[in-house]
């Protein structure tokens, strides 16, 4: 029975050992340093790179970085030195509030290995704070009768700094009536206190002030100092008393603002002031003095800011109850809240990959992804999950870390990109959730082969294609994407009745459309097998097959040929037998044709084209029998040429004719003593029909030709009349010679209704030949029909070098007297040295009817009476007046209104620039008689 026991006694302990080593294990694992508060940036912290077993160049390779939950960073990683430094000021008071030790707690991530490094920094205080008061001055009442040894409590002061650095201790200003005593609180504070020693006579001295200084233990010691009144009242024999001496309450952090959360009562059983009771906070933390409201009057306590579980799980007050005496009583409230769901996960992704081949392997990870909840209890509990049927799963880590990671192998051709929703969720009520998103684009390798969309391609072409005709277009598709999916066609070399099929059709490598190299016969083949092979660009290259039949199509391309009758080969056509006594329908012959096309090419009708007898012979229109279709009379000849035309049914129709001699004999030598007549009838017979053709061809063509002559010689006509009326009209240089004399009063009157205008600025003139006042007229009947404007050909002007230059004068070797100037009356005023009618109305008439009779002239058909050389001039200014008194005005033609000048081909040009370019015409004007 010993033994036994001892066997035990020595397994215990052997299960003491393994434990503690394993926990020893746990806590060696993590790398802990320590820093004081208030460094500046960049202070040391410790060596990461040596407590991580790298060095310091090896933190960038391996992408070393930091990864914690805060919202802040508080350090910072130096890849020079590979240490750990501080990445900004770190107030320990802000971080860890009251709390003894300060551990700041975050994971060092080694990315390439996917690895996490706890590491616990404590921060170590310093004596940064000053103890402080929440009052600066508070004031006591105290009845004059209250006896020695009354202890008042007085305000705690607060100092933020912990350990020595806290608030040690207190003192009272010097006084004669009190003294301080601090008594230990259950939380190890001191609670100052103001001790009675000695009576107060409010006769003598009704106010004391006193100062209450506290010391915190730092090196140099601080300190805060509160300012203490006491009042001395009257008697107040009983003091406020709460009807609890702790008040508890518990609420929901997300409780309304405003709400009612605890009412403390206190009762003074004085009468008066000494009974009224006000309520106050008393030893409050500024931040729950707003927080909470206390009602002075009925101590009432409300929320007036949200309450947060997550800072606080209980708020101690401390509430003071003093009557219009100055007697006061205190109570402790304890608010305790309650955990709400009412905060989501945060899903914070560490690490993650954008792209991945489709042959990424299983198992390989794709994200680090982080999970928290400031909840508490089931409210802060957890899960992670991806959503839809992904090729994903997740696996979890420690401390709330997940890793993404492939389920399977990808295909890039049913998904290029995975959309993937991370959801993680808590346990609370209701429950809470938080999705976040990654994309993870799926990068393609050569996978797939191209496809084309039939196993098998069939497609037509018409015999006698062109070279280089487009036959048909294959097309295969690539479910793969870039240079992967580029696909190139060619032919699978074969041969076709010895030839390399490559001789027949080539394939353009970049649209796979399918060429006729050469064209195709059907009567030498009529299909083309040939196989295409499709090969993508990728890395090594993938290819498939198709087969491809060509069907040839049949064309139209061969005439019928004549099997039966056969010709002979002298040249003469052949001969058939039929007897005199044949009946109604007798066959005589069969013509027998046939066609090397196929299908409807090849269908062959036959018709009777040409017979000596019409009627006496008919030919069947599917089998090319030839039968009589009378009987023959004694009237009928004995001898009868049959031609038969056979047609096939293409698209157009090809035919071909035989002509062969029906004898009509009783006997044999009869019809051979026959022959040479019928073969001079038959070629008397064509030698008529032959004549009769070119006779009338000959008829036809002269008709047309001499149709053509007199089309010509009309246009000839009508360009020379326009050409002379244009000549006549610009005065193109005819002889004086050539001018009939006209009476000069009727050339006025016809004259005078024509209007010339000419532009100096285009070589083109127009003449205007409106429709005469008269009946009477002085120019042929054509000129005088026309009422549109005619415009002079730029070939007439050409020809004639007609020029427009700047108005020269006139010669002054000729005058005019008084008396032979011309005008209406034949005196008119001006100047008798004047070398131009210088009155407008006279030098329109005398152009006008000098352009009447060189248009009369040019058309050879004057009438007009008056010697020759005077222009009609002698019959209006009298005999004496003849062209040896007017200028040759053809030389020099002035128009009256513009400053251009006419001149004619045998003048010389002077090279100038044509006068007055406005573009505006000029007209001379018009007058009626008087």
């Amino acid at each position: 029975m010993a033994i036994r026991v001892k066997v035990l006694g020595c397994r215990r302990l052997v299960l003491l050992y393994l434990f503690l080593g394993l926990l020893l294990e746990a806590q060696a694992g993590k790398i802990r340093y320590s820093v004081s508060e208030e460094t500046d940036k960049g202070f040391f912290v410790g060596n990461i790179a040596k407590d991580l077993g790298l060095q310091p160049q090896e933190l960038m390779e391996r992408r070393v970085r930091i990864v914690s939950r805060g919202r802040k960073q508080l350090f910072a990683l130096n890849p020079r030195s590979g240490s750990l430094v501080t990445a900004g000021r770190i107030d320990r008071e802000e971080l860890c509030a009251q709390n003894a030790r300060c551990l700041v707690s975050f994971n060092v991530l080694v990315e390439d290995k996917m690895k996490l490094f706890p590491v616990e920094v404590e921060i170590i205080d310093i004596n940064d704070n000053t103890p402080e008061f929440q009052l600066e001055e508070v004031e006591f009442k105290m009845n004059e009768i209250t006896a020695p040894g009354t202890r008042i409590p007085l305000p705690s002061g607060q100092d933020l700094d912990v350990g020595m650095n806290s608030l040690q201790s207190y003192q009272l200003s010097s006084t004669p009536h009190f003294s301080l005593d601090a008594q230990q609180g259950s939380d190890g504070s001191q609670q100052p206190e103001m001790v009675l020693q000695s009576p107060l006579d409010r006769e003598e001295e009704a106010v004391h002030h006193f100062l209450l200084t506290a010391f915190d233990g730092g090196n140099p010691a601080r300190s805060g100092t509160l300012r203490i009144r006491v009042q001395v009242v009257d008697v107040n024999d009983n003091p406020p008393a709460f009807t609890q001496a702790v008040y508890h309450t518990s609420v929901p952090e997300n409780v309304p603002l405003g709400t009612r959360l605890l009412m403390v009562k206190a009762t003074d059983p004085d009468e008066g002031a000494n009974g009224e009771v006000t309520y106050s906070f008393h030893n409050i933390d500024q931040k729950m003095a707003q927080i909470f409201h206390l009602d002075s009057n009925t101590g009432e306590i409300t929320s007036q800011e949200p309450l947060d579980f997550e800072e606080y799980t209980i708020y101690p007050m401390e509430i003071q109850a003093q009557d219009g005496a100055g007697l006061m009583a205190r109570a402790k409230v304890l608010v305790k809240v309650l955990d709400i769901n009412d905060n989501a996960p945060e899903v914070t992704i560490t690490s993650v990959t954008t792209s991945v081949p489709e042959n990424f392997p299983p198992g390989a990870t794709i994200a680090l992804i982080s999970v928290h909840d400031q909840d508490s209890g089931d409210n802060g509990h957890t899960s992670c999950s991806i959503s839809g049927n992904l090729p994903f799963k997740l696996e979890k880590l420690d401390d709330n870390y997940y890793r993404l990671v492939t389920e399977k192998t990808m295909d890039r051709e049913l998904t290029s990109q995975y959309n993937i929703t991370v959801t993680a969720t808590d346990q609370g009520t209701p429950t809470l959730s938080t999705e976040t998103h990654i994309s993870l684009q799926v990068t393609d390798v050569n996978d797939n082969p191209p496809v084309f969309p039939q196993d098998f391609y069939s497609t037509y072409i018409l015999e006698n294609n062109p070279t280089g005709a487009s036959i048909f277009c294959v097309t295969a598709h690539d479910a793969d994407s870039n240079e992967n999916a580029q696909v190139a066609y060619s032919l699978v070399e074969d041969t076709i009745q010895g030839v390399p099929l490559s001789s027949y059709v080539s394939v353009n490598s970049d649209t796979g459309v399918l060429y006729a190299l050469r064209s195709f016969d059907y009567e030498q083949f009529q299909d083309l097998q040939l196989r295409l092979m499709a090969r993508d660009s990728g890395d090594p290259p993938l290819s498939s097959n198709v087969s491809v039949s060509i069907f040839v199509l049949d064309q139209n391309d061969n005439t019928p040929e004549i099997l039966y009758p056969a010709l002979p080969t002298d040249g003469s056509t052949g001969v058939e037998l039929a007897p005199r006594s044949a009946e109604p329908g007798y066959l005589v012959t069969k013509v027998v044709a046939v066609d090397r096309d196929s299908g409807q090419n090849s269908w062959l009708s036959y018709r009777l084209l040409k017979a000596s007898e019409p009627g006496l012979f008919a030919v069947g229109l599917h089998t090319g029998e030839v039968r009589t279709a009378r009987a023959l009379l004694d009237r009928d000849a004995l001898k009868q040429s049959l031609v038969v035309a056979v047609q096939d049914h293409g698209q157009p129709p090809l035919s071909a004719t035989i002509t062969f001699t029906v004898a009509v004999a009783d006997s044999i030598p009869e019809v051979l003593a026959d022959l040479d007549s019928i073969e001079t009838s038959s070629h008397r017979d064509n030698s008529s029909f032959m004549l009769h053709l070119v006779v009338a061809v000959a008829a036809v063509s002269c008709v047309f030709l001499a149709f053509v002559i007199a089309l010509l010689v009309l246009r000839l006509r009508r360009w020379h009349r326009l050409r002379a009326q244009t000549s006549a009209s610009v005065l193109a240089g005819l002889p004086t010679s050539h001018f009939l004399g006209v009476d000069g009063v009727r050339a006025f009157l016809q004259t005078y209704s024509h209007e010339v205008s000419l532009t100096a600025d285009s070589r083109g003139s127009h003449v205007i030949f409106p429709q005469p006042n008269y009946a009477d007229t002085l120019i042929s009947q054509e000129s005088s029909e026309k009422k549109d404007f005619l415009s002079v050909p730029q070939s007439l002007l050409e020809d004639k070098k007609e020029t427009f230059s700047q108005q020269a004068p006139p010669n002054t070797d000729w005058r005019f007297s008084q008396a032979q100037r011309p005008g209406t009356s034949g005196s008119q005023n001006g100047d008798e040295t004047g070398t131009w009618p210088n009155n407008q109305f006279d030098t329109e008439m005398l152009q006008a009817m000098i352009l009447a009779s060189a248009s009369e002239a040019a058309d050879g058909s004057s009438t007009l009476g008056g010697g020759a050389g005077t222009m009609g001039l002698s019959a209006r200014y009298g005999p004496q007046f003849t062209l040896q008194h007017v200028p040759d005005y053809r030389q020099n033609v002035y128009i009256p209104g513009s400053n251009a000048t006419l001149t004619n081909a045998a003048g010389k040009r002077d090279g100038k620039a044509p006068a007055g370019g406005n573009g505006n015409k000029k007209k001379s004007g018009k007058k009626e008689k008087k």
